[in-house]
């Protein structure tokens, strides 16, 4: 489990974490959860948090920035991805 305290960070804008998860679903090979193709942000914050797995979480400015991108991307100020569970919740 991991938790990220942004109060301090710079925030991103809405459409610079869209475009951050947009870059890492590209990146990590992410493949949409739905079977219509369409991928919701919210499908994508969950999605790009399942392939970064630990090895991503643990570089501390990768994971900064996902929690940025995350809370800019879904405009809350308090975002949990629960991957085993498949959930994001706010």
């Amino acid at each position: 489990e991991f938790r990220f305290d942004l109060e301090g960070q710079e925030p991103m804008t809405h459409e610079g974490g869209r475009r951050w998860l947009d870059d890492q679903f590209t990146a990590l090979d992410c493949e949409p959860l739905r079977a219509s193709g369409k991928v919701l942000l919210a499908d994508k914050v969950l999605t790009v948090a399942l392939a970064a797995g630990t090895a991503l979480f643990n570089d501390p400015v990768w994971s900064r920035d996902f929690a940025r991108a995350a809370s800019a991307a879904l405009a809350k100020p308090v975002v949990r991805v629960d991957v085993p569970a498949m959930a994001v919740s706010f």
